[in-house]
């Protein structure tokens, strides 16, 4: 497996390109962290909860860039809410039938789209979700705080697969 290849976040600059570039930079490290595994490695269980595996976590990151951007910032309906109000780990459950490259293409394609969704709003704009109002700073902030803390278990479970390290 080559370097990760990800956004170089800059260090000084307007609050919207370091916000979207470093969440950029925690999504490019998902694509980093979960790429080159086989189907069984990226389903291997390490944890007793059985749901913290690579495609899992890939899975749940896609739904969250859907729900936040597509759903709360832009409006979409939720079709998920009943699934995750019946199971609320359902995303984390990827059928055997959908390998990794499928997963990771399906993360890279919500990430395109939360990037248009993101592009079309000021960071103080507001929208309301089930009686919550939220702007899309908090948004982003929120995002790059879940992004970066799932890959942190991504680090660690791609370490206990095969033994990759690194930041």
């Amino acid at each position: 497996m080559t370097g990760p290849d990800r956004p170089q976040v800059p260090l000084t600059g307007g609050e919207r390109e370091i916000l979207t570039t470093l969440l950029d930079y925690h999504r490019a490290t998902v694509a980093w962290k979960s790429g080159g595994l086989t189907e069984d490695q990226a389903r291997q269980v390490h944890l007793p909860s059985e749901l913290t595996t690579v495609a899992g976590l890939v899975a749940h990151l896609t739904l969250n860039e859907w729900f936040w951007f597509a759903v709360v910032v832009d409006g979409e309906e939720d079709t998920w809410a009943e699934k995750l109000e019946q199971d609320p780990d359902a995303e984390f459950r990827v059928s055997p039938g959908t390998n990794l490259e499928t997963l990771l293409a399906g993360y890279e394609k919500q990430c395109a789209r939360s990037r248009e969704i993101v592009a079309k709003h000021s960071l103080d704009d507001e929208v309301t979700h089930k009686d919550e109002t939220f702007n899309v700073r908090w948004v982003l902030t929120h995002m790059i705080e879940e992004t970066a803390r799932h890959v942190g278990h991504l680090d660690v479970l791609r370490e206990l697969t095969d033994g990759l390290t690194g930041e």
